[in-house]
């Protein structure tokens, strides 16, 4: 019982973590408009994400325009597209393997197997969670490196979005919720552990025991 508990538990992290992976690649605020200067007024804020740039208006109207070309985009917007994408396709991959071996189905018979294959899909969830924290790092080092850089014109300057810290909080929920599935796999599949109980010998007459071999 205590490790279909556990199973269940690291399965709701991962489906929370994939939902929030998911969220956090289709918005649009990876990037947002950096002000420094207290002084202007504001009449657009500029979303920059993987797929989209956005310009929201003072007035709460909002433009969005799809990147042309992959390949005009920054290295490290392109380096998250790809690893995005991929850490979800493992994530789905992951819910897959996962649900064929857990112990509420009967898609596997043996429990040994079924104990491994649930521990497989722990590590592509944690695979997963990895590849989506490489490029949520890169892009957050990126901005806070064009932040202090005073070449940088203060109009290009940005700031860290909404889908960087949603993405921080998918990575946690995958990483967390694959390691709860990797040790949810029972020492024993069959739920018991078998003792070798040793058979007494009968005594004989003159109180030595009888030689004859026992099974």
């Amino acid at each position: 019982m205590a490790s279909a508990g556990l199973e269940i538990l690291g399965l709701t992290l991962c489906m929370l973590g994939t939902l929030l992976e998911m969220v956090g690649c289709g918005l649009p605020m990876w990037k947002v408009t950096a002000f420094i200067d207290a002084n202007i007024v504001v009449a657009q804020t500029i979303w920059d994400g993987l797929w989209m740039s956005c310009a929201v208006q003072s007035t709460g109207q909002m433009q969005c325009k799809v990147h042309d070309s992959m390949l005009a985009l920054a290295p490290d917007l392109q380096a998250a597209r790809a690893l995005t994408v991929v850490s979800c396709v493992l994530a789905v991959f992951g819910l897959m393997v996962v649900v064929a071996g857990a112990q509420c189905t009967n898609c596997i018979r043996d429990e040994r197997l079924k104990a491994r294959v649930v521990a497989a899909g722990g590590v592509l969830y944690i695979a997963s969670g990895a590849l989506l924290l490489v490029p949520l790092c890169w892009m957050a080092s990126s901005i806070i490196a064009d932040f202090y850089n005073p070449q940088v014109h203060a109009a290009k300057k940005r700031e860290i979005g909404a889908s960087l810290y949603i993405g921080w909080a998918a990575t946690g929920l995958l990483l967390l919720g694959g390691a709860t599935l990797c040790c949810s796999c029972p020492s024993s599949p069959s739920g018991y552990s078998v003792n070798y109980v040793p058979t007494k010998r009968p005594a004989t007459t003159n109180g030595d025991y009888d030689k004859r071999n026992y099974v």
